[in-house]
């Protein structure tokens, strides 16, 4: 069984997973979007990594504003989680906190000597494993 962690942006989505025991989050991949419209493609890529992992539940980054209120980005990850719990009906998907996780996923690269480049290919990747991480860590307490 392992927990799949999700950063939704209008460009790309980036996945994490845990590790068997669910302590550990590691990055998966980032799935590129062809259009801000189109959810075929990353729907049936989860699909295939779901299936390979084994999943159980997926976490899904929910962008607040820093005062705590929901704005765009919300509504936008609401029609996401929409679509995914359409397409996996019985899969259990939590909305996680992510405030400023792509913030500190390149904040986090850049000090550890990424090039700029590496930074954009791998920070959505990046800021999932931190949003996964931070789930993993509440449900470890």
């Amino acid at each position: 069984m392992s927990i799949l962690g999700l950063d939704y942006g209008d460009k790309n989505i980036g996945v994490a997973t845990s590790c068997p025991n669910l302590v550990t989050a590691l990055g998966v991949e980032t799935i590129r979007r062809t259009s801000r419209d189109s959810f075929k493609k990353p729907i049936l890529r989860l699909r295939e990594i779901m299936r390979e992992r084994g999943t159980a539940c997926l976490i899904l980054g929910y962008p607040k504003n820093m005062d705590g209120s929901e704005g765009s980005r919300c509504e936008k990850t609401l029609e996401f989680k929409d679509r995914l719990q359409r397409n996996f009906k019985s899969l259990e998907i939590v909305l996680w906190d992510e405030r400023l996780s792509s913030l500190s996923a390149e904040r986090a690269m850049r000090e550890m000597g990424f090039s700029k480049k590496a930074i954009n290919s791998r920070v959505d990747e990046t800021a999932a494993i931190l949003i996964l991480q931070g789930y993993l860590d509440y449900i470890n307490k």
